[in-house]
């Protein structure tokens, strides 16, 4: 029941938010007053319950077939960190050329590759597990490395160039890594465990068939408690500013669309099986929401456009990469199945 109908719940629980947003007072502030930093702990509860049991279903052990698969890694890198950030670039300045402040906050979600929810996409769309770990532990090196060097070229180094207007970028890579260990290191580190201790304890039978099913729910379920506090957050912006969050859906749509079919058809261009593909495609479509909200509000402050435009990034992305799953799922009939499909 639960996973038929994921989109009418995800639906209901985008509604939901937007109404306790709207008609709880102060909702918005008592949830966004329950941080550390800038890390707002019932989204990182929720980020936690839905990386768990998707980590805790990697196989470890299999992980040496993905980090020797050059095509995958070198793909995915080049997807990530080259054509990602200068297409969220490009399209902020087609579609909001006279809009700085929500231009240098798409520019921001376009720098922030996704290491949290995509996991939960990928197995949706049955794309492969530990491609997914490799991929996303690849993404998160990159993350503390080049995220404040391509925040200064693509705010100022390129627009100069160009003769554009420029913008600033001050974040630490310190606090890129900490948000690192937070959603991606505590969430892997559980995972490893279960799976090391359960099939030591009892083997690998029982904790596949019989652990497993027990705790998989709980990555839906936190999937849809995190939409609920991610509307619940801004339903009263969203509510307000309709237009602004129409422009800045605008080009965030086109970006989710061509990575994704980028990847696909990447993936599918250079020999990789459906489960390899699928993963390089939503790997290089989602974005580490989470990051790019905290540093746009840690540099220019709550209510600034650039923290607007962090944030409508996950309330675009959520339905768009629930509706690739599904296109996801019918391209399976392009590939020539190499082993069963899982269930």
């Amino acid at each position: 029941m639960l996973d038929r109908f994921l989109p009418v719940w995800i639906i209901a629980a985008m509604g939901a938010g937007l109404l306790l947003g709207r008609l709880v007072p102060d909702l918005d502030a008592a949830l966004d007053a329950v941080k550390v930093g800038e890390i707002s702990l019932p989204i990182a509860l929720g980020l936690l319950l839905m990386m768990y049991p998707v980590l805790a279903k990697v196989r470890y052990d299999r992980l040496g077939s993905v980090t020797g698969d050059r095509r995958l890694l070198i793909s995915s890198l080049l997807l990530n960190w080259v054509l990602g950030p200068a297409l969220m670039f490009a399209l902020a300045w087609i579609f909001l050329p006279g809009l700085p402040e929500y231009r240098t906050g798409l520019i921001i979600v376009g720098l922030a590759r996704c290491i949290a929810m995509v996991l939960i996409w990928n197995d949706l769309a049955c794309g492969s597990r530990e491609a997914a770990a490799v991929l996303v532990a690849l993404n998160s090196i990159f993350q503390v490395v080049a995220f404040g060097a391509l925040g200064w070229f693509y705010l100022q180094v390129l627009p100069g160039w160009l003769g554009l207007s420029q913008a600033t970028l001050d974040v630490s890579a310190w606090d890129i890594a900490f948000y690192v260990l937070v959603f991606l290191g505590i969430p892997l580190a559980a995972g490893y465990a279960s799976r090391k201790l359960g099939e030591r304890a009892r083997g690998r039978d029982w904790y596949e068939q019989r652990f497993l099913p027990r705790i998989s729910p709980v990555a839906l379920y936190g999937l849809l408690f995190t939409i609920v506090i991610l509307f619940a957050l801004q339903g009263h912006t969203i509510t307000s500013q309709p237009a602004d969050v129409a422009r800045i859906a605008l080009p965030l749509l086109a970006y989710f669309a061509l990575m994704w079919g980028g990847g696909f058809l990447v993936g599918k261009a250079i020999g990789l099986a459906y489960d390899k593909t699928t993963t390089l495609a939503f790997t290089a479509a989602g974005n580490n929401f989470e990051l790019a909200i905290a540093v746009a509000v840690g540099v220019f402050g709550v209510t600034s456009g650039q923290a607007l435009a962090g944030v409508v990034g996950p309330l675009i992305e959520v339905p768009v990469l629930v509706a690739l799953v599904y296109v996801s799922l019918w391209g399976r009939r392009l590939f020539t199945a190499e082993e069963p499909a899982r269930a």
